[in-house]
């Protein structure tokens, strides 16, 4: 939200940059993360019975993280590389109405597969994710806690064709095989069997190669499965540009913990708005709204009629919306 805009909500004068700065260093970034936490209950209670796009009942989660860039001479605890600076958000969406279910903010050096470590891990739920989590040893932990991944194979997989099952080639399709790890280490890592899947994509002509433990689904939903990753680029998409967290106030790792956290806590607010109200209008143009006429004692319905301005609808055309309304 920019400052100019908290001017016409009704205060006084201009809140100062130096204010915010103060604010974001002084108070405990865990009081935003608590209040992220209750709202992300709240929000995936509302869409639980989404529909995923997929002829499923388990729960799907996508898992990635994304890199926000920091001047390392302001932020100096955030040393990233020898000349730049950086913090790591590690997410974990709930594909059922795309709501982040786990957010860990670490320095820019952490290797994603340690996310993988704090996970809360449910029995039975699909997480899905892209080859730089594949480490066998933190995927066997997975299989032996009762939940299932999909993942991309490396191109230096070393396994051997146990069993083949029949395909569909016209589907894009090449194989459905049950292997056996065979790399020293990867076999000691992941003593079990694992279901390879090979797809070609007919828009790309690339040929991509699944990894799952889950070998009940049909392949072509395993292939789909994947495909649905790409909610979480977009999630990250939208909170970066609608929420501006790429610019910082206040310079401290509770600051900028904060400032990350508080835009979590303003997407899944306006998730829960969306869906108790039943509004069609999009996620974007709600936080429009809600950014003019906040302090405003009109109802939602009223506000949404209101003309947005001509250059903000501009600026929206060419945004991807995470929810395809």
């Amino acid at each position: 939200m920019q400052l100019n805009k908290l001017y016409g909500m009704g205060f006084r004068e201009p809140v100062r940059r130096a204010t915010l700065a103060d604010a974001n260093e002084g108070r405990d970034w865990r009081i935003y993360a608590d209040l992220a936490h209750r709202l992300i209950g709240q929000a995936r209670v509302l869409y639980a019975d989404e529909e995923l796009g997929i002829d499923l009942n388990n729960t799907v989660y996508a898992l990635d993280s994304t890199t926000i860039d920091l001047c390392l001479a302001m932020f100096p605890w955030a040393r990233f590389r020898v000349a730049k600076g950086a913090v790591k958000m590690h997410t974990l969406l709930d594909l059922r109405g795309n709501i982040p279910s786990f957010v860990h903010i670490s320095d820019g050096k952490m290797h994603d597969g340690h996310a993988l470590d704090l996970l809360p891990v449910e029995a039975g739920a699909i997480y899905v994710m892209d080859r730089g989590y594949v480490d066998f040893s933190r995927l066997f932990g997975l299989h032996q806690a009762g939940a299932f991944f999909v993942t991309r194979a490396k191109s230096n997989l070393d396994a051997r064709r146990i069993s083949s099952a029949p395909v569909d080639r016209a589907t894009g399709l090449i194989c459905d095989q049950t292997v056996s790890l065979m790399g020293y280490q990867t076999s000691q890592n992941y003593p079990d069997r694992v279901r390879r899947i090979r797809f070609r994509d007919p828009s790309t002509a690339k040929t991509l190669i699944f990894l799952t433990n889950n070998f009940e689904l049909p392949a072509a939903i395993v292939c789909a499965l994947y495909k649905s990753r790409w909610q979480v680029e977009l999630f990250f998409k939208w909170i970066k540009q609608h929420l501006r967290i790429r610019r910082f106030f206040g310079t401290s790792e509770n600051a900028v913990k904060t400032q990350i956290w508080i835009a979590v806590s303003v997407y899944v607010l306006i998730a829960i708005v969306k869906k108790r109200l039943t509004l069609t209008a999009s996620l974007y143009t709600l936080l429009q709204v809600f950014s003019v006429s906040l302090f405003e004692r009109i109802p939602i319905e009223s506000a949404l009629a209101l003309e947005i301005p001509t250059s903000e609808i501009a600026s929206s055309s060419n945004q991807l919306n995470l929810f395809g309304f």
